[in-house]
């Protein structure tokens, strides 16, 4: 089976379990159980593989952790050396039954009662890291899977039988984690993700980017490079954009992230951790970026991000004298953050760096303080280097149109800014627009060559920007208007002549068949 059809069957797989076993449950109240099951089958699965590869170098008769007892004290003394290479290695450990398919295999064929067991596993990976270098990375992780809840059913054998089905299912799926260069069980999750996405609504804007708008922002930011030192997202969501730009680069080093809502936050870890990225890899931290950011003081070699569209946020007078919104001496509106974020994101910008964030059109023209800080970025930073206008109705949640703004430091063509208009660059389909892979590549080879294309792209100098206030608004220097065609005037007139002859002819013979009936007609002269 190729690799493709390994991640459609996959992705069949599990969508199905999540559907057919949620019942009346809110897509988006499932997402959280199925997503962290499917995050603890990987766990599990990952560190069998580990354990039995460090066990084999023990000789025959240890060839299997899942059957060691930890009453046998002989056992016991190789589970404990299992564990804590794991702990420095992976980053985390199970004893023999906390593995996924020992509680699933007892849940199945003993009927037994599983949830205060299955509880105690997921505590006990939060737990086992303590005082270690992956503690933050694996704090809390499974908070969100109540196993308590009603939600489940209202009695605990209720409960203890929908998670039993949904284990069994797991269960029988072969993850096939022995190709460590295959990234389909990390493909199929992000399906899911995006799935859930779709039935959230509105809530999806908090923790999922569109893939082909991850995809091209991603191409943006390592356009022209081969490794990138760091890549950060200061609203990360499901942490999607910043493993799509680990995708699109040969390498990346490190991976940087902050994300305000607890639950998004705790998918973005296990985000990281399933597409294989080490502990050691990434930094995501929980927090208000505007209000309280994590990462001060570094600079990022590249930067993506997809804020939420016009949020609300304090705009308080004291971040006047924080060093990444003094140097503008204005601030954002309170109910609009979008250029607090692009000033946040500036001044972790690396002079190197290239940063790509989504915002709404709004930014590109609006007025007062929002206009200042937009002149500020062209006329003082001259960091601003290309505007690309995407389709309306692309992003869960939204219809608006959308747009890329694109900002380098120590800019290459640093007496322009690219204008592309891509709002035409679509495929209807029934609720949403999208983005296709041709679409992409049209708008990343346009932006790559840096010319002007009819009704499509445009070199702005700093001056045409300068004469238009500043105002971005893409058509501005975008002519999409299409004229009608140039109209011949003498063939109208003679188009007209000949209406006016054939006219006249057919009032004559209709006057002569009159004449020959004795009748007055209505076409004659003084009638």
């Amino acid at each position: 089976m190729s690799q493709s059809q390994q991640l459609q069957q996959l992705k069949k797989q599990l969508w199905n379990i999540a559907n057919d076993l949620r019942g009346k449950m809110g897509a988006d109240e499932f997402r959280d159980y199925i997503l962290g099951f499917i995050f603890y089958k990987y766990l599990s699965d990952k560190f069998i593989r580990f354990a039995n590869n460090i066990l084999a170098e023990e000789g025959e008769g240890f060839d299997n952790f899942a059957n060691f007892d930890t009453s046998n004290p002989e056992h016991l003394e190789y589970i404990e050396e299992v564990k804590e290479n794991a702990i420095d290695e992976i980053g985390y450990a199970l004893a023999p039954n906390q593995l996924f398919h020992q509680l699933a295999k007892r849940g199945k064929q003993d009927q037994a009662f599983i949830l205060d067991d299955l509880a105690d596993t997921l505590k006990a990976i939060e737990q086992g890291t303590l005082g270690t270098d992956s503690e933050e990375d694996f704090a809390n992780l499974f908070e969100d899977i109540d196993l308590t809840s009603t939600k489940l059913g209202n009695s605990p054998d209720d409960r203890n039988e929908l998670i039993v089905k949904v284990l069994s299912h797991l269960d029988a799926i072969d993850f096939d984690l022995s190709n460590t260069e295959s990234d389909v069980l990390g493909d199929a999750y992000e399906y899911l993700i995006g799935e859930f996405a779709s039935g959230a609504g509105k809530k999806a804007g908090e923790f999922y980017t569109p893939q082909m708008v991850s995809t091209l922002l991603a191409k943006i930011v390592t356009s022209g490079k081969d490794t990138i030192s760091s890549v950060y997202d200061p609203t990360c969501g499901s942490g999607s954009l910043l493993l799509r730009v680990k995708r699109e680069a040969n390498d990346v080093d490190r991976i940087y992230g902050q994300e305000m809502n607890r639950t998004t936050y705790n998918l973005a870890r296990m985000n990281m951790i399933l597409h294989d990225v080490n502990f050691t890899k990434f930094d995501i931290k929980q927090e208000d970026t505007l209000k309280r950011p994590q990462h001060v003081g570094m600079r990022f070699d590249a930067i993506v991000a997809n804020p939420p569209f016009s949020a609300k946020w304090s705009a308080d007078p004291l971040l006047l004298q924080d060093e990444r919104f003094s140097d503008y001496g204005k601030l954002a509106p309170k109910t609009k953050a979008d250029m607090a974020f692009v000033q946040h994101m500036l001044h972790h910008l690396d002079d190197n760096g290239t940063m790509a964030v989504v915002l709404p059109h709004g930014v590109l023209f609006r007025g007062s303080s929002e206009g200042d800080i937009r002149e500020y970025i062209i006329k003082n930073l001259n960091a601003l280097d290309a505007v690309i206008g995407l389709p309306a109705n692309i992003f869960y949640g939204t219809s608006i149109p959308t747009s890329v703004l694109v900002f380098k430091k120590n800019r290459k063509h640093d007496k322009d800014v690219f204008f592309i208009d891509a709002s035409d660059c679509f495929d209807k389909q029934k609720n949403q627009n999208m983005l296709l892979p041709e679409h992409i590549d049209t708008i990343i080879k346009t932006y790559q060559a840096r010319e002007n294309v009819d009704k499509f792209a445009h070199v702005a100098s700093l001056k045409d920007i300068h004469d238009n206030d500043y105002n971005l608004n893409i058509p501005r220097y975008v002519d999409t208007f299409e004229a009608e065609p140039d109209v011949d005037l003498a063939a109208v007139a003679k188009a007209l002549q000949d209406l006016e002859k054939k006219s006249q002819e057919t009032d004559a013979t209709i006057n002569g068949f009159c004449e020959e009936l004795g009748i007055d007609s209505p076409f004659k002269v003084g009638s």
